[in-house]
């Protein structure tokens, strides 16, 4: 079985402005202003739900390539509940993390609604990041010295 290992590089400075670098490309992750960032970019919270709604699509025409299917394009939007007590360090008797994601996928092809169905259900079984939302992934977190 072929894996692949992906990694990214992560630097914050004095504020919550964050780059994060994979390859070539560089995003920028902040908090609003309210919060205390400068609002450059998406906070972590968004990213993850980007990442979702992105896989979701590219998966989609991955799938769609494959099968020679003529899908004219995906949208896919993508909301998350989340009790913000617990990362803000107060008390909370919930997780710190989403307690509930939905990502509603609108899929423009000349297809019935059984068949996009059948196409969404393929390409949730196929998304990794969906796949790691749904099942724990272990996680370590180390001290770098």
């Amino acid at each position: 079985m072929p894996t692949k290992t992906i990694q990214v590089e992560i630097k914050q400075g004095a504020g919550f402005r964050t780059e994060c670098k994979a390859g070539k490309h560089v995003v920028v992750i902040d908090q609003p202003i309210p919060a205390g960032g400068m609002d450059a970019g998406p906070t972590p919270l968004d990213v993850q739900l980007m990442t979702l709604g992105s896989c979701i699509a590219a998966i989609g025409r991955i799938i769609a390539n494959q099968r020679k299917l003529i899908v004219r394009g995906i949208e896919v939007a993508v909301t998350g509940e989340i009790n913000t007590d617990g990362l803000l360090g107060k008390p909370a008797d919930t997780r710190v993390g989403f307690s509930a994601i939905t990502a509603r996928v609108k899929i423009d092809a000349d297809m019935s609604a059984a068949e996009k169905q059948k196409f969404l259900h393929d390409i949730d079984a196929r998304c990794p990041i969906s796949e790691n939302i749904k099942n724990a992934t272990p996680v370590t977190v180390t001290l770098a010295s």
